[in-house]
């Protein structure tokens, strides 16, 4: 079986849906199954990091000097998320198309909020199934399944977006992620039984745009850690504010360490007794392991999961970056309470137990049969 994947990331994007289609790719590799990605050049996109984790590659140029949401509000082809594209949905189709036809994979899956049932339809002769990864629920699709992955969502909230035939998988349970998280679930969740606060880690995604990171480290200064607490910090290595972050850590009251591109982000997370990290796809792994957690909103499509997991008792929640000094510190307070860390991952690890990807790949395969 022939699988192509078709996502990007950027500094506008961040590295979420790459890391999630990477985790499937890996999956899908380990049962046999041959995968190509397909990326647009975008700054700080992972094009490199994709090839060193041994898959073809093919990158997509940005079309330059074209005012392309213009563009696409004239011809009707707009959508909210259009300008992460850098390029019209007919470029990239027709780009494509120019792979694709040599490829003929067997499955297409695409994990991009700027494609929709148009591009689609314009490139269904070459790909047997389609696969759509999504969180927003905001647009149609001519997919045979589609996965949302998020907490709260329902299977209603698609209906009339995709084919009555589609298979809609929906909830963390459907999660991508990578296997260590499964295979050190329970080693975290039995070591949760001290609760106490000595390891803290700090992770806002690959890029973090809008240097998080800095605020929570400043922000921190004004709590009130135990003395003998660590923090960590873990960045990628394209984030913009890597070196001030580092400037900030050397001046911290605590021992603090600042790890980028690491690679063994589950090991990092079991030994942490408490995370201040970004909403979005890393929410699962924290669930999947039982950390507690202070999540960071940074883009507004991370809202509705957020806020579900806030009304799930599952984390503490600050919805702007701009309010992280005023809320961290009663945060970082609230959780000091006796029990109170315990009492967050007995209510996190309920959600996801790490193995989604064995899910969606068995669904691929029924509807192959």
């Amino acid at each position: 079986m022939k699988v192509v994947f078709r996502a990007d990331a950027s500094l506008q994007i961040g590295s979420g849906h790459i890391m999630r289609c990477l985790t499937l790719a890996e999956a899908l590799r380990a049962e046999g199954v041959e995968c190509h990605f397909i990326c647009r050049e975008h700054p700080g996109n992972l094009l490199d990091f994709i090839r060193n984790k041994g898959f073809e590659a093919f990158g997509l140029k940005p079309v330059v000097n074209a005012d392309f949401v213009d563009r696409q509000v004239l011809q009707g082809d707009h959508l909210a998320h259009s300008d992460w594209l850098c390029a019209t949905q007919s470029q990239d189709a027709q780009e494509c198309a120019a792979l694709l036809g040599g490829l003929r994979p067997d499955w297409l899956i695409v994990d991009h909020y700027a494609l929709d049932m148009r591009w689609e339809a314009s490139l269904q002769k070459y790909f047997k199934h389609l696969l759509v990864i999504d969180d927003l629920a905001d647009r149609k699709h001519i997919c045979d399944l589609l996965l949302d992955q998020n907490l709260g969502r329902a299977e209603q909230d698609y209906v009339g977006l995709v084919p009555e035939s589609c298979h809609v998988m929906v909830g963390a349970q459907f999660a991508l992620l990578r296997p260590e998280f499964a295979r050190l679930r329970m080693q975290s969740l039995e070591s949760r039984g001290s609760a106490m606060l000595q390891h803290l880690l700090i992770t806002m995604g690959g890029v973090d745009q809008a240097n998080a990171t800095g605020a929570v480290l400043q922000a921190l200064k004004a709590c009130s850690l135990p003395d003998g607490c660590r923090i960590s910090v873990v960045m990628g290595l394209k984030a913009p504010y890597l070196t001030s972050v580092k400037e900030v850590a050397s001046t911290m009251p605590w021992p603090t360490e600042v790890l980028v591109n690491v690679t063994n982000m589950a090991e990092r997370m079991t030994c942490a007794d408490l995370i201040v990290g970004a909403a979005g796809s890393t929410s699962w792994e924290r669930c999947c392991l039982g950390v507690p957690t202070i999540m960071v909103v940074l883009a507004d499509n991370q809202k509705p999961a957020a806020r579900a997991l806030l009304s799930s008792g599952s984390v503490l929640l600050i919805e702007l970056v701009q309010d992280i000094p005023a809320c961290l510190p009663p945060a970082i307070l609230a959780l000091a309470q006796p029990g109170a860390l315990l009492e967050m991952s007995e209510r996190a690890r309920k959600y996801c137990d790490g193995l989604g990807a064995e899910r969606v790949i068995k669904r691929m395969g029924d509807r192959n049969e």
